[in-house]
């Protein structure tokens, strides 16, 4: 018996994408895609929602990468037009869930601490949450086992009636070391179906 969901943010509730902003930047689509594989890569990125500060971040990767320095410096000067916007079928879904007064509702989410505040600005039903943990302020991020483990002492969960959901089969893999129930999202109407042959 479920009494507890956890959402993950970006990718399920908040549509973030870097291209939404470098396309402004580059005129070749391979060009950019190359420089999101090569430059500013995932690894670079996760480093942020980890709790390295964009600073560092930055002056870092313009040292390794030269001549991408205008580009590179936009990733963050400009982050907010990554922002797509929210994901709408997953946000009715949750006021569903929240207006049934049935579950505690929790997120998890990898995000630097610097730029979550922005989303916390755009996003109304940020505030429908008991609460949010944020890698970047705990200096851990998803799949680490310790930051579920967080999770589930700070709000005191039992994971046998929790249930968490993210687009990262990487982050599921995570979140069942211990103990957790999972989904993986793939689309707010794949969801939907979900919770309701687990709710």
């Amino acid at each position: 018996m479920i009494d507890t969901i956890i959402f993950d943010l970006g990718g399920v509730l908040i549509d973030w994408n870097p291209r939404y902003m470098y396309r402004k930047i580059f005129d070749d689509e391979q060009e950019m895609e190359d420089f999101l594989t090569n430059v500013t890569t995932h690894d670079w990125n996760e480093l942020q929602d980890g709790g390295r500060s964009l600073a560092e971040a930055t002056e870092t990767l313009v040292k390794e990468q030269p001549k991408w320095e205008k580009e590179i410096r936009a990733f963050y000067d400009r982050w907010e037009e990554m922002l797509g916007g929210p994901i709408l079928g997953t946000v009715d879904l949750l006021d569903t869930l929240v207006r049934s007064k049935r579950y505690r509702m929790l997120a998890l989410t990898n995000w630097s601490a610097e730029t979550f505040p922005v989303a916390l600005e755009r996003y109304d039903f940020l505030t429908w949450f008991e609460g949010i943990l944020v890698s970047g302020q705990e200096m851990l991020k998803k799949p680490d086992v310790k930051i579920y483990q967080l999770m589930i002492e700070r709000y005191q969960l039992d994971p046998s009636t929790t249930l968490f959901i993210d687009d990262s089969e990487r982050n599921l893999k995570g979140a069942r070391r211990v103990g957790l129930n999972t989904i993986h999202f793939q689309s707010p109407m794949q969801l939907r179906e979900r919770l309701a042959d687990v709710l």
